[in-house]
């Protein structure tokens, strides 16, 4: 599978995004290496929000949010869906399908092994988040979703 990187230099000096960037390397389908960006912010020990974006935006889309999350003593993690913002992009629209994104994304949470998870998706992230709960719902404690299909 050939796989694209936007440079960090196209992130740089980004208005309200002081966020650090954190990097999962997982797996494709045939065994590429593929490179899904997160935001992490807040006390590692706090309580966790995941939210996960839709189309076509990326972590970007909680940049406000985040601040608000943190100073109500709340762990806030961001991914970045395969194909957007700082996660690797595959180069062939043929790559991408709903499934893929269930795959990519679970493999990403398993390697992060995050659990007690509150989960808010919206739009695709919705959708994507939902299958995750279902196919690991040991790791989640709450569901809130947003503009998207139940």
């Amino acid at each position: 599978m050939k796989i694209l990187r936007t440079p960090d230099s196209c992130f740089a000096n980004l208005s309200d995004f002081p966020f650090d960037p954190h990097y999962t390397q997982i797996k494709t389908h045939d065994g590429s290496d593929i490179r899904v960006h997160h935001i992490d912010e807040g006390p590692k020990k706090a309580p966790l929000v995941l939210c996960m974006h839709g189309q076509p935006v990326w972590s970007y889309l909680y940049r406000k949010m985040i601040p608000f999350l943190n100073t109500d003593g709340l762990r806030v993690i961001c991914p970045d869906l395969v194909g957007y913002g700082k996660s690797d992009k595959p180069a062939s629209r043929d790559d991408y399908s709903y499934e893929r994104q269930v795959d990519w994304m679970g493999q990403w949470l398993k390697k992060n092994d995050l659990s007690g998870i509150n989960f808010f998706g919206q739009d695709w992230g919705g959708l994507i988040g939902l299958r995750l709960v279902v196919n690991h719902p040991h790791r989640f404690d709450r569901v809130v979703i947003s503009n998207t299909g139940l």
